[in-house]
């Protein structure tokens, strides 16, 4: 079980499209756009975990059309997302946003997000503690995630927050903003190489 929570807690804590839009929406958007966002990711990652335990997901990824449609999507809202992250709080019009993801952005990205099925798929198939009982350890699992899963994506947020609070110029707050999104995008496309 221990193993299980170290892996939980150092897949969670590495950068992926949630924790750094969370942060990057943090960041360009303050604390109440930020609560609403992560409330929509983290009912997201519950359904992403739900399909994984079910079997739904390796149905679904198992048809080739439904999943390269369903990556050339999470690119395109990925690409989205980081692009109002990125131009969130700057005079550019090109792609200036007043409205933040919120909770249908978190649910979007969660459902197409690569990272969270393949950090499903691993602790839930993997990492038994439980042989008795399957039913078991599988509840025992969702506990463990969340309680991790809530203060990681919290201290990202967080962290987007104070970045939101500096009094920074908006050359500055724009390249920390250029800079998550474009980290959140390198995470993705390795992702999806890994995949091909």
């Amino acid at each position: 079980m221990l193993t299980f929570l170290a892996a939980v807690f150092f897949l969670l804590i590495t950068p992926g499209p949630g924790v750094l839009s969370t942060a990057g929406v943090g960041s360009g958007f303050g604390r109440p756009a930020g609560l609403r966002y992560l409330i929509g990711l983290f009912l997201g990652t519950n359904m992403v975990a739900l399909a994984v335990v079910s079997g739904l997901a390796a149905v679904v990824f198992s048809i080739p059309i439904v999943r390269d449609a369903l990556m050339w999507a999470s690119g395109a809202y990925l690409l989205y997302l980081a692009l109002k992250i990125a131009f969130s709080g700057t005079r550019i019009a090109f792609i200036h946003s007043e409205r933040p993801p919120g909770i249908l952005g978190g649910l979007a990205l969660q459902a197409i997000n690569p990272k969270a099925y393949a950090v499903n798929t691993v602790l839930f198939t993997g990492f038994g503690f439980w042989p008795e009982s399957l039913m078991t350890e599988t509840v025992f699992k969702f506990f463990m995630i969340n309680a991790i899963w809530i203060p990681v994506h919290l201290a990202w947020l967080a962290a987007g927050i104070y970045l939101h609070r500096l009094d920074l110029d908006e050359r500055t707050h724009f390249a920390i903003n250029v800079g998550m999104a474009l980290s959140m995008l390198m995470v993705v496309l390795l992702a999806v190489l890994a995949e091909l």
